[in-house]
């Protein structure tokens, strides 16, 4: 079951609300964090956050790609090039002073952007030294992050998220919930008045003692919230923060921080836990209905502010969530890695990673702008120590030092290659199962854009039953039709593999290994039978994969945990996964941390 109707209204109110609260001061909140998909309901908030803004707040739009130089400020080349001198130019965060910057798609913005907004949202300005100039110029503003992730590891920078104030999600709310009254105070008459509001130490402390009950850590969390209950107050024109105020804080700062940890809730009234009177959702109504009319109106004397605060954030947060946060003990959820492969430099294709001082050849690409950065500040002393063969004063002096050549960075290609114990101990136990456990694991590695390949032994032999590839229907095909039965010779599946890992390896791809046996041998290399002869040459074989450093992991597949298999993760330096024991989903984030390295 999806929302109720009457559940997107608050939804949608809330959002209202928070979009007013931040307008009034979006230094002081720190920003809005807006979970949804491009849409009309987005663009409808968009729309009323700059009518609530004014034309007096600039909104200043970060590129996703934005340079370091267009976002801090840095050297006007043209300028610097005519003036002979270093002349510099601001950067959004610069000319977004006293205003708000808009970050679209902030789930993909880059970790060194982020951490340059971070910066100069703890100190109130932008501080950039390069190009020869040291660059400080006020930057005191809000932000506006839209967040469009889909996946569940997806979210914008954790850094970044702990600066906003509210984090609202717009993703269930439909446009028919969206009409209504629009807030209609006097955001100007706030602005002047919310120097003059204050709060009791008791407010003070409630927000502390609500955010450790829920499992928050971060001091900002409670800092926040007491500036949005102090603009709550200034909004309705009250100079002392109320009850009603700190409630409301709580609601919009303090809960969805522990709420986004949870599945949207299947039954609002039920598990956002609402009495029947509906009194939350008075908290939460925009100024100008029923709560902001019924200021005098006091909750239970009984209950201390400490206990309103707190019952206002649990009321807000979705069933099971704290239970979550106990269960976890404290940890919060990793981030996933995203695609395999190892991250490498590259001077000829990639994404770009910016440029470095050298020299040209090599195939090394010349940054051309960044070479006359380098050169421009040394204009005028180069033409007074120049030479004077043909003046032109059109003409730039520039040196050796100045060459500036562009670095890439690429994922390279991973190979995951499969080898499979086809002999009859391993038929006999858990062949079938380990048929459909590879299957799983394949699934992953095709959506993943990964190639595979299938290697089997059994007997004497190997046999490459599938060069590596990324044709998921041509491997289940060879996969289903793999045959099994004989003795088991663990070196002649080690030892191929490794050739093919190191192949993957010239082509420079990153291989990694997924092993799939009992661990059992019994026939020695030379073709004998006999385990003692047999294990051995395995382990000789173990010991060369693991001298390769080629990340590989092994999936015991016999019913019982079997001594030889461990021994042999150990040798040849392998996770050690028990088939048994193993879900899929442990399966796949095994092999993607083992391709990860």
């Amino acid at each position: 079951m999806g929302r109720s109707a009457g559940s997107e209204n608050l939804c949608w109110k809330d959002a209202l609300r928070a979009a007013a609260l931040f307008a009034v001061d979006p230094a002081g909140i720190g920003g809005i964090a807006v979970r949804a998909m491009p849409g009309p309901v987005r663009e409808r908030w968009l729309t009323l956050i700059r009518e609530f803004l004014g034309p007096e707040l600039p909104l200043r739009a970060v590129p996703l790609t934005v340079s370091d130089d267009r976002l801090l400020g840095g050297l006007d080349i043209p300028a610097t090039l005519q003036a002979g001198r270093p002349v510099a130019i601001r950067g959004i965060l610069a000319e977004a002073d006293r205003g708000v910057v808009l970050l679209r798609m902030a789930e993909r913005i880059a970790l060194s952007t982020a951490a340059h907004i971070v910066a100069a949202l703890d100190l109130g300005e932008v501080v950039a030294e390069r190009d020869g100039m040291t660059l400080r110029q006020p930057a005191r503003f809000g932000i506006v992050a839209l967040d469009e992730s889909i996946a569940t590891d997806e979210s914008p920078p954790t850094a970044l998220l702990d600066r906003l104030a509210f984090h609202i999600d717009l993703s269930e709310i439909r446009l028919r919930d969206i009409v209504g009254p629009v807030f209609s105070h006097d955001l100007s008459a706030a602005r002047e008045l919310l120097p003059c509001v204050a709060a009791s130490e008791e407010v003070i402390r409630a927000f502390c003692a609500t955010a450790m009950a829920v499992g928050i850590s971060s001091l900002r969390v409670p800092m926040l919230s007491l500036r949005a209950a102090r603009i709550s107050a200034a909004l309705d024109g009250r100079r002392f923060v109320s009850e009603l105020d700190a409630a409301l804080a709580a609601r919009l700062v303090i809960a969805p921080r522990v709420g986004v940890l949870s599945e949207p809730a299947e039954n609002p009234a039920e598990d956002r836990g609402r009495s029947d009177d509906g009194r939350e959702e008075k908290l939460a109504e925009p100024a100008g209905t029923e709560t902001a009319k019924n200021e005098d109106r006091q909750l239970p004397e009984s209950q201390t502010i400490e206990e309103v605060v707190l019952a206002a954030a649990r009321a807000a947060i979705p069933a099971g969530v704290l239970a979550q946060l106990q269960a976890a003990n404290g940890r919060s959820p990793t981030r996933g890695s995203g695609r395999a492969g190892t991250l490498r430099s590259s001077l000829h294709r990639g994404r770009p990673a910016g440029v470095r001082q050298g020299r040209l050849g090599g195939g090394a690409r010349l940054n051309l702008i960044e070479t006359l950065r380098a050169a421009a500040p040394w204009q005028r002393l180069r033409s007074s120590t120049a030479r004077p063969v043909a003046p032109n004063p059109r003409s730039i002096a520039i040196r050796p030092q100045d060459f500036r050549i562009a670095r890439f960075k690429q994922y390279t290609l991973t190979v995951t290659i499969f080898v499979v114990d086809a002999s009859g101990s391993t038929a006999l136990n858990r062949l079938a199962e380990a048929k459909g456990a590879i299957e799983l694991l394949l699934a992953d590695c095709y959506v993943r854009r990964d190639q595979v390949a299938l290697l089997a032994f059994r007997g004497t032999t190997a046999e490459l039953v599938l060069p590596p590839t990324r044709s998921l229907a041509r491997t289940k095909r060879s996969l289903a039709g793999l045959p099994a039965g004989g003795g088991t010779l663990l070196a002649s599946g080690i030892e191929p593999a490794l050739v093919l890992a190191e192949a993957v390896q010239r082509r420079g791809e990153s291989p990694s290994i997924v092993m799939l046996t009992d661990g059992r041998a019994n026939i020695a290399r030379d073709g004998s039978a006999g385990r003692e002869r047999a294990e051995k040459d395995a382990l000789l074989a173990a010991r060369r994969l693991r001298s390769s450093a080629v990340p590989t992991l092994l999936c015991d597949v016999s019913r019982r945990s079997q001594p030889q298999a461990q021994r042999l993760a150990v040798e040849m330096n392998a996770r050690y996964l028990r088939l048994p024991d193993a879900k899929a989903s442990m399966l796949s984030e095994a092999i993607r941390v083992t391709a990860a390295g």
